[in-house]
């Protein structure tokens, strides 16, 4: 499977699957199993729990072969998005390193900023676009890009950043949670971790907490595994067959959600209320040039700005096709203000919308019927 020169939908569809076995399913249930048959020496691959689990394995070949097809990479599963982002982070750091951070990424960044300065790693952060983190890069022991940012959307240029990174010595991570392997390949721009959510667009059902960490260097993936296996933030069994069950349907999904989103911002864009507006593949969008260079879908996540907040709120309770939610990537189209959470640097108004697989005629009448009534009062 690994080396087929297929595409993403036939890939997706086969990912991990192992070889076919007379009366076994194609995908093998999940194996709930603390301990394995352990007679003698522990030479074998499955012996606890917490270290490995048959389940997890496909799922990890799975997700290695959409984030580098045909080439030899490893995949670590975690119990959640954060979970894979500290595991690199906190693999790779110790006291006395300095690591560059997006200022407008993950909502969670300031938290772990603020544990990783508890240990006396110096953070330093500067925006996504623009490419700004080179300006703070010197002397850094890790580079984290997230792009698109979330939520704001703004891209950065991995390659540029990852040669830049590597020439003065400092490894690279990138969060490509919002755009998943089949729209972004970090591992092929150079980067040294591919890390994402998988709760997100990976899984898209809005029903999983799951992340991935995956790697070129097998001296790095044991040193994210390790930390797993110190920490045990584990995905559970039924998780990582649900996840893998889902990844057959990723390239439909994707594919149908970022042309709604396309389809959103474009009739967004006609609206005198909008303001901000942003989406990558929009060929207006600042970030769009970027964009196009190393991205091959652009996303179900549209950003944008209402007069205030209750404009928004209005807008929001309006919505008969979308929920009020956070999170994003899921089949059901999402939005929220996101500055009910006072997190985020984003006006009152500000709206996150994550485009899900409703035909695109029914969410965009839905969203411009929500905002003529939002509008009118």
């Amino acid at each position: 499977m690994t080396g087929a020169p297929w595409g993403d939908g036939t890939r997706a569809v086969r990912a991990g699957l192992p070889d076919p076995v007379k009366y076994e399913p194609a995908l093998p249930g999940p194996v709930f199993a603390a301990h394995f048959h352990l007679p003698g020496e522990p030479t074998g691959p499955y012996t606890y729990g917490r270290d490995e689990n048959p389940t997890w394995t496909r799922l990890e070949q799975a997700i290695s072969e959409l984030e580098a097809p045909g080439e030899a990479v490893e995949t670590i599963a975690f119990s959640s998005g954060m979970a894979a982002v500290s595991a690199v982070l906190l693999s790779q750091l110790r006291s006395g390193d300095a690591v560059v951070l997006p200022s407008d990424g993950y909502q969670a960044l300031p938290l772990v900023r603020e544990q990783l300065q508890a240990y006396g790693i110096e953070v330093r952060a500067a925006p996504t676009g623009g490419d700004a983190q080179l300006s703070v890069l010197d002397g850094a022991r890790l580079l984290w890009m997230e792009t698109p940012s979330n939520p704001g959307l703004d891209v950065c240029d991995v390659l540029r950043l990852t040669e830049a990174a590597h020439a003065t010595g400092a490894l690279v991570a990138v969060d490509n949670t919002l755009a998943t392997p089949l729209g972004q390949r970090p591992l092929d721009l150079g980067a040294d971790f591919s890390v994402a959510s998988d709760t997100k667009g990976m899984t898209g059902h809005g029903d999983l907490l799951l992340g991935h960490v995956t790697c070129r260097d097998t001296a790095l993936a044991a040193g994210v595994r390790r930390w797993r296996k110190i920490v045990g933030a584990i995905p559970g069994p039924m998780e990582a067959w649900l996840a893998h069950r889902s990844l057959a349907t990723l390239h439909l999904r994707a594919d149908r959600q970022c042309a709604n989103a396309l389809s959103l911002a474009q009739a967004l864009g006609a609206r005198p209320e909008v303001t901000g507006l942003r989406y990558p593949g929009l060929a207006t969008d600042p970030s769009h040039a970027v964009a196009s260079r190393q991205m091959r879908r652009f996303g179900c996540v549209v950003s944008f700005v209402l007069p205030d907040r209750a404009h928004a709120e209005r807008f929001l309770d309006g919505l008969r096709l979308v929920d009020d939610a956070t999170s994003f990537g899921g089949v059901r189209s999402t939005a929220e203000r996101r500055g009910r959470w006072g997190g985020d640097a984003v006006p009152e108004g500000f709206v996150r919308f994550s485009a899900g697989a409703e035909d695109a005629e029914d969410l965009v009448a839905d969203v411009l019927r929500a905002l003529d009534e939002a509008a009118a009062r």
